[in-house]
């Protein structure tokens, strides 16, 4: 991933970053892209794993019957994350906040750490021997803040501002992050003000203007807004935004809101002009597109499987179709490593190719710039952020 020491300096000014806080876990800032991982109103962005469930009371979710796991679209690496906790039950409650967690295992992930919420043992890992601690949680009933800080292969928590413990010996470096639901054992939990720093991560866009990207097209028609945190498309054909800096090998994630009809999408390695199409060597160099789309628009019924969301545009469909439904906001990443692109979809690998697999992708160029199409479709987008391209194993692990 390349950018200039200058707009490397702008761009982490605009990051949203945890160290201004009391939560932060260090004396300066951490690196990173903040964001809220629950929005106090909804499940979007989260998945019950394995048939249980879970509801939002009070602005807080509640973890309220079943076995199994509540999953957040998010594989994370490095992170600092801040929850606050109540246990409903008088005692022996029993829950866990899971990390770099597998997506398989019934009810509770196969692979990954837990951090306890169990009665005398809150805040421990069972599989990391130095990350035990005792006596700094509240009693049932009241409410507990947890800051968990993960780098590599080491962690370290913070219970209700007094610190817990370090620990190092992970050896799992990335993975899913949840929260167990074990109610018939261990009662029901409240949750809230879950937010999360991905660290190594630089924001894209400042949530207050279109500062570090380029209005591309037709200048007469002014089709980009911001509000409220969010870069909308207003569908009227015009300008797209194009990054002003350009990138090679990188991880990009952003949050996208579809409308009824929308077809819209995301530039990735493409010359100034856009070009993303490219059948032989004789046409104009190109980058590649990844696809967002209305998958259930009647009108998008008999497409090419490469033609829906999350799609890796003339290579490879999105496969499982995950989208969510019109009103919820969906995840994309797109992970760019050479010639090999994965997409993932609401916390699901998606689509992945290379040029062995399509000899015609070496054709696209390995290095240019980011783009947000324009297509005269109306689509709203938000958390938009690079960082450090992954290593995509097959099968995905963990």
């Amino acid at each position: 991933m390349t950018r200039s020491p200058l707009n490397f300096a702008c761009l982490a000014l605009a990051t949203l970053t945890w160290g201004m806080t009391s939560r932060s876990l260090l004396a300066a800032e951490p690196v990173g892209f903040r964001h809220a991982l629950f929005d106090g109103k909804s499940l979007n962005g989260w998945t019950a794993e394995n048939g249980c469930e879970v509801d939002v009371v009070d602005g807080c979710l509640r973890l309220k019957s079943g076995l199994g796991w509540l999953r957040h679209d998010s594989r994370l690496r490095d992170f600092e994350l801040h929850v606050e906790w109540k246990a409903l039950q008088a005692t022996q409650y029993d829950a866990g906040i899971y990390l770099r967690s597998s997506r398989d295992g019934m009810p509770f992930p196969r692979t990954g750490y837990q951090v306890n919420l169990l009665d005398g043992h809150e805040g421990n890992i069972p599989n990391l021997e130095a990350a035990k601690s005792k006596g700094l949680a509240k009693p049932a009933g009241e409410w507990n803040t947890f800051d968990l800080r993960v780098v590599g292969p080491t962690a370290s928590l913070r219970v209700n501002g007094q610190n817990a413990w370090q620990a190092t010996g992970l050896t799992i470096l990335d993975g899913w992050l949840g929260f167990q639901v074990e109610v018939p054992q261990g009662g029901q939990f409240l949750l809230k003000n879950i937010e999360v720093v991905e660290l190594g991560y630089t924001s894209l866009f400042n949530g207050r203007d279109t500062t570090g990207w380029a209005r591309v097209g037709d200048a007469t028609e002014n089709c980009w807004y911001v509000t409220h945190g969010i870069l909308g498309c207003t569908g009227k054909k015009g300008q797209w935004l194009r990054s002003l800096e350009e990138y090679d090998d990188f991880n990009l994630r952003l949050d996208y809101l579809a409308s009824r009809s929308t077809n819209s999408g995301v530039y990735i390695r493409v010359p100034e002009d856009g070009n993303h199409h490219r059948e032989n060597d004789s046409l104009p160099p190109a980058g590649l597109e990844i696809q967002i789309l209305d998958d259930t628009a009647p009108e998008h019924a008999d497409l090419k499987d490469f033609q829906y969301s999350a799609s890796i545009y003339d290579f490879a469909g999105a496969q499982p179709r995950v989208t969510r439904p019109l009103g919820e906001w969906n995840s994309l990443e797109i992970n760019c490593r050479g010639q090999q692109i994965t997409t993932w979809h609401n916390g699901v690998r998606v689509a992945k190719t290379s040029a062995d697999e399509h000899p015609l992708l070496a054709l696209r160029q390995t290095k240019g710039f980011l783009g947000l199409q324009n297509h005269g479709s109306v689509v709203q987008i938000r958390n938009i952020r690079v960082g450090t391209a992954v290593v995509v194993t097959d099968p995905e692990t963990p």
